[in-house]
């Protein structure tokens, strides 16, 4: 599996591949669910490697870690997602 901030730096820096509308899903801990925000509404710092900013519908930002984007969809179709967490035994 690619890692999220290699698939995101592609989809920034190869024209071909970047055409297209994504979008993140990302683990919301006081959701408790899958949250998907626009990546047009994701702002990533290029010297920040953990974190990126999402800005929600009502204008608020909030930081979320790259370790909890759960997929990622081009187009409406789901393009990447991370493997199921396993609980130890």
């Amino acid at each position: 599996m690619i890692p999220i901030r290699s698939l995101l730096h592609r989809i920034r820096w190869d024209p071909a591949f970047g055409r297209g509308t994504f979008t993140l899903g990302y683990y919301d801990r006081v959701r408790r669910g899958v949250v998907q925000v626009p990546l047009a509404r994701v702002q990533i710092d290029p010297g920040n490697h953990f974190s990126f900013v999402a800005l929600e519908d009502d204008g608020s930002a909030h930081d979320v870690p790259f370790h909890r984007v759960r997929e990622v969809y081009r187009n409406g179709e789901l393009i990447w997602q991370r493997p199921p967490r396993q609980e130890p035994l």
